[in-house]
């Protein structure tokens, strides 16, 4: 039976609530150089990780009617807190997959840890969760899981202080406690986090393993997508990536440029209430 290429071809949709989910699309423009994205960031509500259930429920179910007018074949939660909070309440909603950020990072931890010590690093709304806790013991019963919240390292790398003596310092402040435990292990849940590998990496020290959920997740996006036949084999051509936002269009630009292996010419501002 031959494929259906009007959906193959169909974007991905992609959201977060604001800008650190460009580094899971970043991600899957590299492992998926066919795919085209459909990008939603919610610059005019963020941060997520302060509010309650319920309305983080509310914002995803009118993030992903805006992305279903887009056609897309499948969306990736690329946010933590909604991963947490909101995605299996959803996913019973939907016709399409919907795959989160959260499970591809505990497995790779839990499959990879030798001692059994896993570090989780994220906001205080995704460490207070949870979550990865109980992906991680789905996959190791045996595992601990040491979870810090680090709120300074999303403003440090907005501001674009990525490699500063600032961020250093703070990152050894958070991070201290977790080396102290003994993990071997350290997953960075939050998708601005990747942007500070290398100083995280500074501070842990070669003994502790970084691992990066926005690489995971792609990777399972693209092993989900060949499973249903949803992937497009079509190459040759150039991807048109779309971008939108709820707010500040310019300076999502600018960062989204700073970081993506793509020019983001434009990106179009959504009022995303009326969805």
């Amino acid at each position: 039976m031959s494929k259906d290429t009007s959906v193959t071809k169909a974007p991905i949709g992609v959201f977060d609530s604001g800008v650190g989910g460009l580094t899971v699309a970043r991600e899957i423009m590299r492992q998926m150089p066919n795919e085209q994205i459909v990008y939603f960031g919610d610059t005019a509500r963020v941060p997520y990780g302060s509010k309650s259930k319920p309305t983080i429920i509310r914002y995803t179910r009118q993030i992903i009617n805006f992305l279903k007018t887009k056609n897309v074949k499948a969306i990736v939660v690329a946010c933590n807190t909604v991963s947490a909070y909101a995605l299996e309440e959803v996913k019973a909603e939907l016709d399409i997959p919907i795959i989160g950020v959260v499970k591809p990072g505990a497995e790779v931890a839990a499959s990879i840890t030798k001692n059994g010590k896993i570090g989780v690093i994220g906001t205080v709304a995704t460490i207070e969760s949870k979550l990865y806790n109980k992906c991680i013991k789905e996959h190791n019963a045996n595992a601990s899981v040491f979870g810090t919240p680090c709120p300074l390292f999303v403003p440090l790398v907005e501001e674009g202080w990525v490699n500063d003596t600032v961020t250093f310092e703070v990152a050894t402040r958070y991070l201290t406690p977790l080396l102290d435990t003994g993990i071997d292990t350290l997953i960075l849940g939050c998708t601005h986090y990747p942007l500070l590998r290398n100083l995280i990496g500074e501070v842990m020290g070669d003994e502790v393993t970084l691992v990066n959920p926005a690489y995971e997740t792609a990777a399972k996006l693209k092993e989900m997508l060949k499973e249903k036949g949803l992937e497009n084999s079509a190459s040759g051509q150039s991807i048109p990536h779309e971008f939108y936002v709820s707010d500040a269009a310019e300076r999502f630009m600018s960062f989204a440029n700073s970081i993506l292996p793509y020019d983001v010419d434009t990106t179009k501002l959504v009022s995303i209430e009326e969805y």
